[in-house]
């Protein structure tokens, strides 16, 4: 279930979509869009000058999302790309439908913690 972080919180109600501008260590000021609404929860984060790292969005994921909740980020078909910003990426979580994901096998091995 999605969260928001109030202590980030730049515009919105509390408990409700809204903006954020959120600082991680070693990183520009992310800027984040959060809703969730029309059967699906959605965070974009973008920066001024840059796309946002790996690091970045796994950051806001955990910000935003419960460790064992998957979100994905889409590559949809071209015809239906919508690019208002440059430097933006997009998670998104379905609600109340199972997202599947890859066998742990098909993406390397597994490290024991």
């Amino acid at each position: 279930m999605m969260r928001f972080p109030e202590v980030f919180r730049i515009d919105g109600d509390a408990g409700e979509s809204g903006a954020f501008l959120i600082r991680i260590k070693g990183s520009a000021a992310l800027r984040v869009i959060a809703s969730n609404g029309g059967g699906w929860e959605h965070a974009s984060v973008s920066l001024r000058t840059r796309t946002p790292t790996w690091a970045e969005m796994s950051a806001v994921k955990s910000l935003f999302w419960e460790p064992e909740d998957c979100v994905v980020q889409y590559h949809p078909p071209a015809s239906l790309y919508v690019d208002y910003h440059q430097h933006c990426l997009h998670m998104w979580r379905p609600l109340d439908v199972w997202v599947p994901v890859p066998p742990t096998w098909m993406v390397g091995p597994q490290v024991e913690k």
